[in-house]
């Protein structure tokens, strides 16, 4: 426990192990934070869609490039 305590990893922990060694990591959720970090991302205006042609299914590519 005093291990545990110092080492911050929490109070439950996962155990592994490889090759001949046990490993501890801290037991985090699936998606832990997300929710903060998209705030922030929000926040920032880093939640904007990086190529916006593509919600409509075509881009400047299949317009200039693709032969049907």
């Amino acid at each position: 426990k005093a291990l545990l305590t110092q080492a911050r990893l929490g109070e439950e922990v996962k155990l592994e192990v490889y090759q001949e060694q046990i490993i501890i990591r801290p037991k985090r959720r699936a998606r832990e934070g997300w929710t903060q970090a998209f705030r922030a991302m929000a926040e920032h205006g880093d939640d904007k869609l990086l190529d916006r042609e593509n919600i409509t299914g075509q881009s400047s590519w299949d317009e200039q490039e693709w032969e049907w």
